[in-house]
């Protein structure tokens, strides 16, 4: 598969028996374990179309009207998607060159999405005289006040900056200056609605059938007010989720509420994806982009979707801003998610997790470890962003370059050593 016009993304899968629901209301998840078992996996989403320089460059991917970005390269013996032998590989990183110094300030709208779950003829749906709609403004605070966007002292500085940047300063910091940063500079915009509408009952399946069908499913907080979490469809013919996520970036474009010199946050309360049944779910998170390819310069706006995530769904590795930083971190490494093909392409690698790729997507590699996450408490509450393979992982260097010689980070202890070179597809 080209990677030209796809983006990896935190994905989750898990496979459960259902059993003892009403009929009434088929897509409820009764089962409090539901999510328990999550195991880790990738997932390719497309750039969106509105419509429906390769060496060294201080203005990175050339033709982009876009977030501030710069080029680079490195050399190592592996084979590309197709499996032919490379042995130099081009990178493209969010803000401005390290040897540059300096701060790189980029505006960054975090916008909660609300939820309601509507019947099949578009309504709201009650259930137990309760409507379904999931507040996502109650997590905007927290969100704001966590690592991603605000600072602590990390051991690649001595000032207290983001979580992110914490990262990028660990993996460039024998060739950066000293004062080099990149930094995000949130923006919280008004909550916006998104309806889900259900499918018609004959489609929806329930139970035994893992919900094949139904538009989405829900579990009810202990009170019987929604909602613990939703899962949301995105196949075709209706992609659900996708089609409803676009709609709702599409519109910010069009009221200039976010801008191409943005990274946007769009931050959605435990809204999970999953794919034709519950037995293909969960994908908590995934950073893309939208392009005019009419225009030129390419107009691009670089977005995530980001799902809050409450405690005691997915076990202490997944909790609160682990998706968001896992797709923040990556959009640092990767903005345009190798969208020419060439840029952020790297050899085919295996990650200790058993994720398999050949692109750079940081987060991917340590996702679903035990010490994936790395506490941090920050006004009275202790998040847990997610460690990063630094880029020194994917060069198959050693001895690493980065920070003390570390090939992750901000817990160095994670990987030790870089991955080693893989056939395609990590073939045996």
């Amino acid at each position: 598969m080209r990677l030209t016009t796809f983006v990896l993304s935190l994905m989750f899968a898990f496979c459960a028996v259902l059993t003892g629901f009403a009929q009434i209301d088929a897509d409820n998840i009764t089962d409090p374990n539901f999510l328990a078992n999550a195991s880790s996996k990738v997932f390719h989403p497309t750039p969106h179309d509105l419509t429906n320089g390769q060496a060294h460059s201080r203005f990175g991917i050339f033709g982009v009207n876009s977030v501030p970005n710069f080029n680079d390269h490195f050399f190592a013996d592996g084979v590309d998607f197709n499996g032919n032998p490379n042995r130099h590989w081009y990178t493209n990183t969010l803000g401005n060159p390290p040897q540059m110094g300096g701060t790189t300030l980029i505006n960054a709208p975090v916008q909660p999405v609300n939820i309601e779950l509507d019947d099949v003829n578009g309504n709201l749906r009650f259930v137990g005289g309760k409507p379904l709609i999931s507040d996502a403004k109650k997590f905007l605070t927290p969100t704001l006040q966590s690592p991603v966007f605000s600072t602590a002292v990390y051991s690649s500085g001595t000032d207290a900056t983001q979580f992110s940047d914490s990262i990028q300063r660990a993996e460039y910091f024998n060739s950066m200056k000293p004062n080099w940063h990149t930094l995000l500079g949130p923006d919280p915009l008004p909550a916006v609605t998104l309806h889900f509408k259900q499918a018609p009952a004959t489609a929806c399946i329930g139970a035994a059938n893992h919900f094949a069908g139904c538009n989405y499913s829900f579990s009810l907080n202990a009170d019987g007010t929604c909602c613990r979490y939703i899962l949301v469809n995105d196949v075709a013919p209706n992609f659900e989720f996708d089609s409803g996520f676009a709609s709702v970036v599409v519109n910010d474009i069009v009221n200039n509420s976010i801008t191409t010199k943005d990274v946007s946050t769009f931050l959605y309360p435990n809204v999970y994806i999953f794919f034709g049944d519950t037995t293909q779910c969960c994908v908590l998170g995934y950073h893309t982009y939208f392009l005019d390819p009419s225009a030129d310069p390419q107009p691009r706006w670089v977005v995530n979707y980001s799902s809050w995530i409450s405690p005691g769904l997915f076990g202490a590795s997944f909790v609160d801003v682990t998706g968001l930083s896992h797709e923040i971190s990556e959009t640092y490494n990767d903005p345009f998610v190798v969208s020419d093909g060439v840029h952020n392409l790297t050899p085919w690698w295996l990650a200790p997790n058993g994720n398999c790729g050949e692109v750079l997507e940081t987060g991917d590699v340590i996702e679903g470890l035990k010490n994936a996450t790395f506490p941090i408490t920050l006004n009275g509450f202790t998040y847990h962003p997610q460690n990063e393979a630094l880029l020194q992982w994917f060069q198959f260097e050693s001895p690493s370059d980065a920070l003390g010689g570390a090939y992750s980070y901000p817990d160095t202890t994670v990987l030790t050593a870089p991955s080693t070179p893989q056939k395609a597809g990590c073939a045996k």
